[in-house]
């Protein structure tokens, strides 16, 4: 077991310092763009939003594309209701008459099926999704698409930032999106990006028609596209100052639902998209990113068998303690710290070691972000909530790929949006 866990701790720091390396490799290409862009020309782009159950948010989503600073005639909107069980149809209807938008209805077949029925429709040169809990800066269209002067670009993903926080929870998932730009951004320099996700996301429309539309991808379609990319050779890049604003889950067991659906999907993927590991011809994401991904389930899986061994052992020593010579004996009051006590052993430094390194990501995705560094209290409720509940959620996602259990997309939406039980 220490072996073990030492081989993955190692692994998961060389993780991290190579990361940072590639950070400071080339901390000069990025930037922050406060003013309006002008571009050479604009393309024609189609948004898709797909729906499901979201009378409350979908209204929000729509406004901020209708608000984005582009063209109106080059700027097409698709909003597809998968079957909503609620008022959302009734909501969109309010925009039946603005030319710039189709509204669409279908059966709820799921999310893949409503971006489908989307591409379907879709005759522009490039097109994206928009997920219809989320919402977009006026400048995230323009600034994404400097990215398709390179034509070897094929999508570009936004930065994506938990909008209105309002407890503990969502705090720590704000700071937890701060550090995922950061290292979205380093695997873009690395050619290595492995989702491209539902929040506005921006694709050649070549892309699918060269390899394909969505797949359900175990409810990770935006996993399953960013792979299938790689192994057709086809790049993705990232747009830092890119917003997107998106609802975040607002109780533990709601994120903990998502997450399982999300580590899930990664491991099934990943698996399914094997003959990426290790060959030359597939680079970085065969050799460092989907790795790396399994080194720190596994790092983090191992962690909690070894935190609950010796805290089993603890207890059973000071049960046997107690049993031996009393509870005040082994719980007394005349306490003195000393030094020598101290924990030296290797799992404390390596601890620390990637605790720092963590922080110094946290603090690299920021600056990305907002243009400084920002020390806040929200960093070491992230590191608090995220050390002991993110083991668990990866244990059982581990457990459901062995047992074989999909979790479904839509009673999880129900789920989060509050209209059933956990499912």
């Amino acid at each position: 077991m220490m072996i073990l866990f030492y081989s993955l701790s190692f692994l998961a720091v060389y993780v991290q310092v190579f990361l940072l390396v590639t950070f400071f490799e080339h901390r000069k290409e990025i930037f922050i763009r406060g003013e309006d862009i002008t571009l050479e020309n604009y393309p024609t782009v189609t948004i898709i939003v797909p729906c499901y159950n979201e009378e409350k948010t979908v209204s929000l989503t729509i406004d901020s594309l209708l608000s984005l600073n582009y063209p109106t005639e080059k700027l097409r909107i698709i909003v597809v209701d998968d079957g909503s069980r609620d008022n959302t149809w009734e909501v969109l209807k309010k925009y039946i008459s603005n030319e710039r938008i189709t509204l669409l209805k279908k059966k709820n077949g799921g999310k893949h099926t409503a971006l489908n029925l989307g591409l379907e429709h879709t005759t522009s040169e490039f097109v994206g999704c928009l997920d219809s809990d989320s919402s977009v800066h006026p400048e995230a269209l323009k600034r994404i698409m400097t990215f398709f002067k390179d034509s070897k670009t094929m999508a570009v993903a936004p930065s994506i930032v938990v909008r209105d926080p309002k407890n503990l929870i969502q705090y720590a998932q704000r700071a937890e999106y701060d550090m995922a730009h950061y290292t979205k951004k380093m695997l873009a320099f690395l050619q290595g990006i492995h989702v491209t996700p539902g929040p506005f996301s921006i694709f050649r429309k070549k892309v699918f028609d060269e390899i394909g539309n969505y797949r359900k991808s175990h409810h990770t379609e935006d996993q399953e596209i960013a792979l299938r990319m790689h192994k057709n050779g086809l790049k993705i890049d990232h747009c830092p100052d890119a917003y997107v604003y998106t609802s975040s889950p607002n109780t533990v067991p709601k994120l903990y639902k998502q997450r399982v659906r999300w580590i899930y999907g990664f491991i099934k993927n990943a698996t399914d998209y094997r003959d990426l590991f290790f060959k030359p011809e597939y680079g970085t994401i065969g050799f460092f990113t989907l790795p790396s991904g399994f080194i720190s389930i596994a790092g983090t899986v191992v962690l909690l068998v070894f935190a609950l061994s010796r805290l089993y052992h603890f207890i059973f020593n000071k049960i046997l303690q107690v049993k031996a010579v009393g509870f005040p004996s082994v719980f007394g009051t005349n306490f003195s710290f000393d030094p020598f006590f101290i924990n030296t052993r290797t799992f404390l430094f390596i601890s620390i070691i990637l605790y720092i390194l963590v922080i110094a990501a946290l603090l690299n995705g920021r600056r990305m972000i907002y243009g400084r560094k920002m020390l806040s209290w929200d960093i070491p409720v992230f590191i608090l909530v995220y050390s002991v509940i993110a083991p668990f959620w990866l244990v059982k996602a581990c457990w459901n790929v062995l047992t074989s259990h999909e979790a479904s997309w839509t009673l999880e939406r129900d789920y989060l949006l509050g209209k059933t039980k956990s499912p």
